[in-house]
């Protein structure tokens, strides 16, 4: 933008990582609706809450509640969407905080956008790889139920496309493993990075 001038930081990643004692980065979950996303971020972020390191958990019904309450479910709308949130995790990344974040983020494209946002190095990508019939068998929130029924348009998994990652950091499935279980696999891949 022409008359935007950001500011630097005053502070650099390297005294920030000091004085929390950990480096950060972005966990990002990916997976259907209904797949344990935020389950399984929460686990971590306790985990880790556990552990004394500094963290923020971004989830999508909470931020579609919130910054991003104008947003539809377009094609367009979602792809904002998830620009909107890496924008937010780089920024608690920039601080020094260990950023956890699930959303469906069905495209390839809009999860390579997220990585060029926040930077492959801090970057780690976790695949929910839970079944359609087993998402839509749990239906938590109904709406896969609503989705069969037409009363959803443009439903992840239903009447729009998931395309599943090419090449995720750590693949979990709720279906084979406890919660428990699959967050001390994640715990094993980030624990080296921060």
């Amino acid at each position: 933008m022409k008359h935007i001038f950001p500011e630097a930081d005053s502070l650099s990643p390297r005294e920030r990582s000091i004085l929390k004692g950990h480096k950060p980065i972005v966990v990002w979950f990916t997976g259907l609706s209904g797949a344990g996303k935020s389950t399984l971020a929460k686990l971590l972020e306790k985990e880790l809450f556990r552990r004394k390191i500094h963290t923020c958990l971004l989830d999508g019904d909470n931020i579609r509640s919130g910054l991003n309450c104008n947003l539809r479910f377009t094609e367009e709308d979602r792809t904002e969407n998830l620009r909107r949130v890496a924008e937010v995790a780089k920024l608690f990344l920039e601080s020094g905080t260990v950023v956890i974040s699930a959303f469906i983020t069905p495209l390839e494209s809009d999860r390579e956008l997220i990585k060029n946002i926040i930077g492959k190095d801090y970057f780690v990508e976790v695949f929910v790889a839970t079944s359609l019939n087993e998402c839509e068998r749990r239906d938590v929130k109904g709406l896969y139920q609503k989705a069969r029924a037409g009363e959803i348009d443009h439903f992840t998994g239903i009447s729009a496309p998931y395309e599943k990652p090419v090449a995720p950091d750590v693949e979990v499935n709720t279906e084979e493993f406890v919660p428990g279980v699959l967050v001390e696999e994640i715990l094993k891949v980030i624990t080296s990075r921060i």
